[in-house]
C-alpha cells in the first residue's frame, strides 16, 4: 500500500428561505469567545452536551464505520450523540435537521444526502444559532452563498488527489501511447465525486492524449444501480477498455459487471474502493476513504471550538491508495 500526503442547488422553498434572516455569511464571523461559550446554545453547557448528527444512510459500509466511530468518540469526548439517518432523502433529512433544533442540540454535524439541497439544513441551523460541521458532502457553495448560510468546517477525503491518485496510476498501468475509451461510473449530483471524477480525467488525459471519455452513467452509490448502468455502458461501448468508479457501492456494481460481460481481460477498472474487496487483475487501484477518521476528526475539532480555539475551514485527508493484490483493511473504503 502506498499513501500520498495532499494538503486540501440550493433546495430549500419557502420555509428555509423565512429561516435566513440574520445568518452569516463566513464560518469565522461568529466563533465562540476565546475561554467562553456565550455565543453558543445554552445546551453547550450541560455536563453533556447533545450533538446531532446527520447521515444519509447506514446501507453504504461507508456510513455504518462513521456512525461507530460517531457514537464511541463522542462518548469518549464527553457528548452524548444523537444519530439521525435520512435514507437517502434531502426532505427528510431537513425535517431530522429541524428536529435538532427543537431538541435544542449543542451542535450538528452534518454529512448531506446531496451537495445542493443541504445547504437548507445549515441556513436552519444558523438561523438557530447551532454551530455546524460537515463531513464528506461537501454543501454547495453557489446554494450555501443563496441562503446567506455558512459551516464552521468540513472534514473529509481530498477528493481531487484521491482521482488523481487513480488517473496517474492508470496512466502508469496502461502508457502514455495506448487508445482509451474511458467510461465513469458515478454520481453528477454530488461535489464530490464530481472532483474525483475531474481529479482521474485530468490526470490520465495529462498523461496521454489518445483518451476518449464517454458520458457519465449514474450509479446512485447504489451496488445494484452500478450493476445496471456499468452493463449498459459496457454492451453500448464494445470498445471501452478503462473504467472509474468514483464510489465504493459503484465499484462494486461495475465489478460484478464487468464479470458478467467476460471482458475482464481487457478492461481496467480503478475506483474508491469497494469494501472488504481485494484488487484483481481487471480491478487494479483504488483509493480509500477513512470515514470513521473524519467523524473523529470533526468531533475532536467541534471540542475545542465548543473550548473557544479557532479551527481551520477545511480539513482534508489523503486517501489510501491500494493495488492488485492488496485487500483494503476495515473502515477503508470508497
Amino acid at each position: 500500500m502506498k499513501t500520498r500526503s495532499v494538503a486540501a442547488l440550493a433546495a430549500a422553498g419557502a420555509l428555509a428561505a423565512a429561516l435566513l434572516a440574520g445568518c452569516s455569511n463566513a464560518a469565522t464571523d461568529n466563533p465562540p469567545p476565546s475561554g467562553g461559550t456565550s455565543a453558543l446554545p445554552e445546551s453547550c453547557s450541560d455536563a453533556t452536551p447533545t450533538v446531532g448528527v446527520a447521515l444519509p444512510n447506514t446501507v453504504n459500509p461507508y456510513y455504518i464505520a462513521m456512525q461507530k466511530s460517531f457514537q464511541d468518540n463522542g462518548a469518549d469526548l464527553g457528548f452524548d450523540v444523537n444519530v439521525a439517518i435520512a435514507n437517502d432523502s434531502d426532505s427528510t433529512q431537513l425535517s431530522q435537521v429541524q428536529a435538532f433544533i427543537q431538541q435544542k442540540v449543542c451542535a450538528v454535524v452534518l454529512n448531506g444526502v446531496n451537495s445542493g439541497p443541504a445547504a437548507a439544513s445549515v441556513a436552519a441551523l444558523n438561523q438557530a444559532g447551532i454551530p455546524v460541521f460537515t463531513v464528506n458532502v461537501t454543501v454547495d457553495p453557489d446554494s450555501l452563498a443563496a441562503q446567506n448560510a455558512s459551516i464552521v468546517q468540513y472534514v473529509g477525503a481530498d477528493q481531487t488527489a484521491g482521482g488523481t491518485e487513480m488517473g496517474e496510476q492508470a496512466a502508469k498501468d496502461l502508457g502514455a501511447d495506448a487508445s482509451l475509451v474511458v467510461g465513469i461510473v458515478g454520481d453528477p449530483d454530488q461535489i464530490p465525486t464530481n472532483q474525483r471524477d475531474q481529479g482521474f480525467v485530468e490526470a490520465l488525459q495529462k498523461a496521454n492524449p489518445n483518451v476518449t471519455v464517454l458520458p457519465t452513467v449514474n450509479s446512485k452509490v447504489d451496488p445494484n444501480v452500478a450493476l445496471q448502468v456499468t452493463g449498459d455502458l459496457l454492451q453500448s461501448n464494445p470498445d471501452i477498455n478503462v473504467v472509474f468508479a468514483d464510489t465504493g457501492p459503484g465499484a462494486v456494481g461495475a465489478i460484478q459487471a464487468i464479470q458478467q460481460s467476460g471482458r475482464g481481460a481487457s478492461i481496467k477498472l480503478y475506483a474508491f474502493c469497494a469494501a472488504d474487496t481485494a484488487l484483481t487483475d481487471f480491478y487494479v487501484a483504488c483509493a480509500a476513504q477513512e470515514p470513521a477518521e473524519y467523524a473523529k476528526t470533526a468531533l475532536e475539532n467541534l471540542k475545542a471550538y465548543l473550548g473557544g480555539e479557532s479551527v481551520d475551514e477545511t480539513v482534508l485527508q489523503a486517501p489510501k491508495v491500494f493495488l492488485s493484490g492488496q485487500t483494503p483493511g476495515p473502515g477503508e473504503v470508497g
